[in-house]
C-alpha cells in the first residue's frame, strides 16, 4: 500500500521532509481494527516529529495522527465496530501512522465518525477533542455543574477550539479564551466563548480589566513558559493550571501560596502505556460524535489541502510551523 513519511529529520523547506513510499499492508493484533483512510487531520504534533524522528535503519517512517475513514478489516477479538463502520481517532504515537492508505489502530481509542459530517471534517477533530476532554476532565477534574471560570489560552488553536465547546456544552463553567488578532478573536466567539481578552501583554492584567474573576482553571496551550508567571497571579486559590506545550523552566513554586495545581495532558499516554482505562478515548469520542451530530459541537475544520500527496502534505507542516493558524488543517485521503 501507499504511504508517506520520512527517513530521517529534515526541515520543512527541504523538498524531500516528506516522501511516498510502499509498505507492506498492517498486521492487525487483537483488537485492532484496520481502516481505509479517507481522510487526515494535522497538528503542531505532525511537524513536531517529522523534525525529530529517527526511523530504525533508515527505513521510512509513516507519519499522522487524526484520521476518518472506513473499517475494511478487524482483529480477532474486536467487539465494537464491524466492517463498513465510518470512523474517526487520532492513533497513537509509537505505531505507524495515519499518512497511508491504511492503518491499523486499536478500537479501544477509535469512535464512530459523526454522521453529520464528512471525512475531512470529522478528521479535524478527535486529537484536538481528546486533548481537551481528557485536559478539562481528567487532568484538571473540572466539575460540571461549577459556577466557576475556564480559562483557555489560546482559544483559536485546535486545542482551544475544541475546549471552548466541550466546556459550553458540557458544563454550566464561564469560558473566557485569550487571543491577539481580530479574526482569532472572532473565531472564539463564534465558538461560543463567553468572552476574549488580549494575551499580546500580561493576562492577569487583561482579566482584571475586563472584570473577570478568578479563573479556577486555566488550561494553558501554547507558549506557557511565557505566560506562566501571570497565570499564577490570576489562577485562584486552590486552582490548577493545566498545560499541552513544553512548559520548560517554569516555576510551579510561584502556585505554592495559592496551594494551585499544576497538571500535564498527553493524549497519547493512555494508548502508549495501554492503560486499563484505556477504553475512556472510545468513550469520549462516541460522546463528541453524538455532541456533534445534536449540533452542540462543529468541526473546528478551516482548511482542506485536498488529496494527500507528499506536496500537500509538507505544505500543511508548513501551516503547522507557522503557529497562525485558526482551527484544523486537513486533507483528503491518498
Amino acid at each position: 500500500m501507499k504511504a508517506i513519511g520520512t527517513t530521517r529529520p529534515r526541515p520543512i523547506t527541504d523538498s524531500s521532509a516528506l516522501i511516498a513510499f510502499d509498505v507492506p499492508e498492517p498486521t492487525l493484533r487483537p483488537r485492532d481494527l484496520l481502516v481505509q483512510v479517507k481522510a487526515v487531520g494535522l497538528n503542531p504534533a505532525d511537524a513536531k516529529v517529522r523534525a525529530s524522528r529517527q526511523p530504525e535503519d533508515g527505513k521510512p517512517s509513516i507519519l499522522g495522527y487524526d484520521a476518518a475513514g472506513v473499517v475494511v478489516g478487524v482483529g480477532s477479538e474486536v467487539s465494537l465496530f464491524k466492517v463498513g463502520d465510518e470512523v474517526f481517532y487520532a492513533g497513537q504515537i509509537d505505531r505507524p501512522g495515519s499518512n497511508a492508505e491504511r492503518q491499523a489502530v486499536d478500537e479501544r481509542i477509535v469512535g464512530l465518525k459523526p454522521k453529520s459530517l464528512t471525512f475531512a471534517e470529522a478528521a479535524a477533530l478527535p486529537l484536538t477533542a481528546i486533548t481537551a476532554w481528557e485536559l478539562l476532565f481528567d487532568r484538571m477534574k473540572a466539575g460540571r455543574d461549577e459556577d466557576e471560570t475556564l480559562l483557555v489560552v489560546g482559544g483559536a488553536g485546535g486545542v482551544g477550539s475544541a475546549l471552548i465547546q466541550i466546556a459550553r456544552a458540557t458544563t454550566n463553567l464561564r469560558v473566557v479564551a485569550t487571543a491577539s488578532r481580530p479574526e482569532t478573536r472572532q473565531w472564539s466567539l463564534d465558538l461560543g466563548a463567553h468572552a476574549v481578552i488580549d494575551h499580546s501583554g500580561p493576562i492577569d492584567e487583561a482579566l482584571a480589566a475586563a472584570g473577570e474573576r478568578a479563573p479556577k482553571y486555566i488550561a494553558s496551550l501554547t507558549q506557557t513558559p511565557k505566560h506562566f508567571s501571570a497565570l499564577a497571579r490570576a489562577i485562584a486559590v486552590q486552582g490548577v493550571i493545566g498545560a499541552i506545550d513544553d512548559a520548560t523552566g517554569v516555576a510551579v513554586t510561584e502556585l505554592q501560596y495559592k496551594a494551585a495545581g499544576f497538571v500535564w495532558e498527553v493524549m497519547f499516554v493512555r494508548p502508549v502505556h495501554q492503560t486499563p482505562d484505556m477504553i475512556a478515548q472510545h468513550n469520549l469520542l462516541t460522546e463528541v460524535s453524538r455532541l456533534v451530530d445534536a449540533g452542540a459541537i462543529r468541526t473546528t475544520l478551516t482548511r482542506n489541502l485536498g488529496p494527500l500527496t507528499p506536496q500537500s502534505l509538507q505544505e500543511g507542516h508548513r501551516l503547522m510551523e507557522s503557529g497562525a493558524t485558526i482551527g484544523k488543517v486537513a486533507l483528503d485521503g491518498i
